[in-house]
């Protein structure tokens, strides 16, 4: 009797998106996101460097995998996937929780340069508990309203009401992205547990990134990581490049799609 051939676990792959020509920049977006928040600034960022956006694990399509879902897991992650994709150190930029991301890649010197936007890691427990119950509650809220987005997003002041905490600008995202967006972010499966083991995280150590570009870049009008926290990392990192983007929020893509693109260019260059 011929022996059966032995069964095999799916390859679990990371859903991502690849433009334009140049050195390799990798894009990761933060908690309750996906790859698509990035698409603002593609156009102008493609044409002069090969962006790669992710979803990461149990975000967006790409599912959840073995790992704790904190720094480490997905540094040692993303690690692999660089290998399979044959990305020897690119660059890399991140936002928020890809934003701390980022820096520990850096950190583990397995890129070219590290450009963090908002990045979780430099808040006080006061702040991080804000943090955390800002996000639980909105994804709680936006689970309630979810037949009702469609209709709230046709309008600028709905999409200010469901967005005004994350961006400046929010009726600069068209009504069909907004209603993506939030429905992504209800979905997700792993909010909970990246808000948990997240929440372990603090920036540390500075100096043992010299050696890696760092550009740290801030919204000033970021109202979830607020921006005194960009004055600890500016202490924290005083080497690094810093970036104030004026009247930008924590997701300032929308708000002002030229300046995040060309700290993203600047900050990889």
């Amino acid at each position: 009797m011929a022996e059966r051939p032995p069964h095999r676990l799916p390859r679990v792959t990371i859903a991502f998106d690849s433009a334009g020509a140049g050195p390799p920049l990798v894009l990761l977006h933060g908690t309750g996101s996906r790859r698509a928040v990035w698409d603002p600034v593609i156009a102008a960022v493609s044409r002069e460097r090969r962006t790669l956006a992710l979803d990461l694990p149990g975000f967006g399509a790409s599912p959840p995998e073995a790992f704790e879902p904190g720094i480490e897991g997905y540094v040692a992650r993303l690690a692999s996937w660089f290998a399979d994709q044959g990305l020897d150190r690119p660059h890399v930029a991140g936002n928020s929780m890809g934003g701390g991301i980022a820096l520990e890649l850096a950190r583990a010197r397995l890129v070219a340069s590290a450009t963090a936007i908002s990045p979780v890691g430099f808040w006080t427990r006061r702040e991080l508990r804000f943090a955390q119950r800002s996000v639980a509650a909105s994804r709680a809220i936006g689970g309630l309203i979810r037949p009702a987005v469609p209709a709230i997003t046709r309008s600028a002041v709905g999409r200010t009401m469901l967005f005004g905490q994350m961006r400046a600008r929010p009726w600069r995202m068209p009504a069909s992205e907004a209603v993506a967006e939030l429905e992504a972010f209800v979905d997700a499966p792993w909010v909970g547990p990246t808000l948990q083991a997240f929440g372990r995280y603090r920036f540390h150590d500075g100096e043992e990134l010299r050696g890696v570009p760092v550009t740290v870049a801030w919204g000033t009008r970021d109202a979830l990581l607020i921006p005194r926290q960009a004055i600890r990392a500016r202490r924290m990192l005083p080497w690094a490049r810093h970036v104030a983007l004026r009247a930008c929020g924590h997701l300032p893509f929308h708000d002002d799609p030229e300046a995040v693109a060309a700290v993203l260019l600047a900050g990889s260059g």
